[in-house]
């Protein structure tokens, strides 16, 4: 069999093959701490399924427009200009089975064979490998560790060629934790709008921004609006990782483009869940922000163990639910890079990290802090024990 050179060139995600390692040793006894999934440890809210099992018992279980319910469009739009400050009618707001659903979409109707997207790394491993499928060619545009892992206009402007299509925006960042403040917002704006480069805007981490307010871009004005996809999902903010609901805001040629791609693969979002998804909209924000606080106190005591070991630095993440930290002062010996740092880890210390070099961004590691306060603990000193045997 001969396969698609477009999937050959695609690499398979390293955060679910080691979270899916570590899933298997815990089934064979091993008492395995994982730091490796994306997602929050609180279950979904009880409102959220009792508004999903009376659409069951209704009899809600049929297909649905594929752009979803108007009544969930209706909402999204209603809460992006409350909560946001972006006017976006329903009819240029999609419902997709997840943001990453989304994202891919967005790359199909964006790009031709040869067109580029700038991506900033460190990066959400998806990006790169979606860009791909749909024939793009994405260019990595390397943050510093020094400004926190802040993309800037200038190595925005510093990636443009004639045939940069578009540009991916993460803020808040997994799997940094990074925040880009207004003002440079403003500046990467300005780029785009004077070079006519579209804003893939991922903000899925929005709600967990833990020292100023998000910012999404997008509000900044008409003219940014319009070269902009706003996209987010119920995934993080309502620990609704599995409901695969997210959505898609853009201007209504775009969104209708969207529509079709999904009308010809997965018909429409589950319906039921999408129900779930209304009830989500009308808590207002309070599920989340408990969780923040939540996050807050995690992320200041991982930062803080991560700091008391020699050698390793760990920039202070402003939002999302991940630290970073630079693990190369260990790369050496046996340990050639930071794969066979965290290979080290789970076999040494029963924890499960995943790479910085499948965002990107090699001699690194992300933990995701998006789990219990006990499990921080043992996990931490567990990694502060294996890491004595390498000094």
């Amino acid at each position: 069999m001969k396969f698609s050179d477009r999937v050959l060139r695609v690499q398979p995600s390293q955060t679910l093959v080691i979270t899916a390692k570590a899933a298997e040793m815990k089934r064979k006894g091993i008492d395995v701490i994982g730091f490796g999934a994306g997602e929050p440890d609180f279950d979904t809210p009880d409102f959220v399924k009792e508004a999903a099992i009376k659409a069951l018992k209704e009899g809600k279980t049929k297909y649905t427009p594929a752009a979803g319910i108007p009544e969930l469009r209706e909402g999204i739009a209603k809460r992006l200009k409350e909560k946001n400050g972006i006017e976006y009618r329903p009819s240029e707001v999609i419902v997709t089975p997840g943001a990453k659903m989304g994202l891919y979409e967005i790359f199909a109707v964006l790009l031709n064979p040869g067109d580029e997207v700038i991506v900033p790394a460190p990066y959400w491993v998806s990006y790169t490998e979606q860009i791909k499928l749909c024939d793009g060619t994405p260019v990595v545009v390397e943050m510093s560790e020094e400004n926190g892992f802040v993309l800037t206009a200038d190595l925005v402007k510093s990636a443009i060629t004639d045939k940069t299509k578009a540009l991916v925006l993460n803020t808040p960042s997994n799997p940094t934790g990074a925040v880009i403040p207004k003002k440079e917002l403003e500046k990467i704006a300005q780029v785009c709008l004077e070079h006519n480069i579209m804003i893939i805007s991922d903000e899925c981490y929005e709600e967990f921004c833990y020292d100023e307010e998000h910012v999404s871009i997008a509000s900044l004005s008409p003219e940014v609006r319009d070269i902009t996809f706003t996209v987010n999902a119920f995934s993080k903010a309502y620990s609704m990782t599995g409901w695969r609901l997210g959505w898609v805001a853009a201007p209504e040629e775009y969104i209708k483009k969207i529509s079709i791609i999904q009308s010809q693969t997965i018909s429409n979002p589950t319906s039921f869940a999408q129900y779930g998804a209304l009830a989500a909209l009308e808590d207002g924000g309070k599920f989340p922000a408990m969780m923040k606080e939540e996050f807050r106190k995690r992320r200041d005591f991982v930062v803080e163990q991560f700091l008391s070991i020699e050698g390793i630095t760990c920039p202070v993440p402003k939002g999302a639910f991940y630290v970073f930290p630079n693990v190369s002062a260990y790369i050496k010996g046996d340990i050639k890079n930071d794969i066979d740092f965290t290979a080290y880890l789970l076999e040494e210390a029963k924890v499960a990290v995943v790479p910085g070099s499948a965002f990107g961004k090699e001699g690194y590691i992300r933990l995701s802090y998006a789990t219990s306060m006990e499990n921080l603990k043992k996990g931490m000193e567990r990694i502060k024990e294996a890491l004595k045997k390498l000094q």
